[in-house]
């Protein structure tokens, strides 16, 4: 697929075919993903993967009964480590740096999945403590953002997008 065809195709789904992804799929996507930008190569994300159905619909719960997550085959929780950042760059590193890592990375999971043929959505809306709590992670991980990730069981259109009169602060 071309790279701008992969941009064009990627958008949030919520309904999932009951259909496997090979393991070995997805660690190439987190592979590839991981060769994403980070703050002072510092690489200062983490990935949990989740294919169990019970965390998957605990996950849901956490996410405010967004449902939809329970039916993905895998669910990714991206996480920025926040102490590894502070580390080089002190409360930057924690409060922005590690985030930044984090979110770059889960973008390119999604358009490597994309590219692979198949459908994610972010999810940002989560109770982190419950989260982190039901993941057993460790202080220094932040949960950043669900991906839910799998075969798209619909076709939507995506939604408008603002215009670049819009977008466009100004030109110096």
């Amino acid at each position: 697929m071309e790279f701008e065809e992969v941009i064009n195709k990627r958008k949030s789904i919520r309904k999932f075919e009951a259909k496997e992804i090979p393991q070995e799929l997805i660690y190439k996507i987190i592979e590839l993903a991981n060769l994403s930008p980070s703050a002072g190569n510092l690489q200062a994300r983490s990935v949990v993967i989740v294919k169990d159905k019970e965390v998957k619909k605990k996950i849901a719960e956490i996410c405010y009964g967004q449902s939809f997550i329970e039916s993905a085959t895998v669910v990714f929780v991206i996480c920025a480590n926040l102490e590894e950042s502070a580390k080089k760059y002190g409360e930057r590193g924690r409060n922005l740096y590690a985030i930044q890592d984090a979110t770059i990375f889960a973008s390119y999971i999604q358009l490597v999945a994309t590219n692979f043929g198949l459908a994610s959505c972010w999810v940002g809306a989560f109770n982190e403590d419950t989260l982190k709590q039901l993941l057993n992670l460790k202080d220094e991980l932040k949960p950043i953002a669900v991906i839910p990730l799998g075969f798209s069981k619909e076709d939507k259109e995506r939604p408008p997008r603002k215009s670049l009169k819009e977008i466009i602060i100004k030109e110096i």
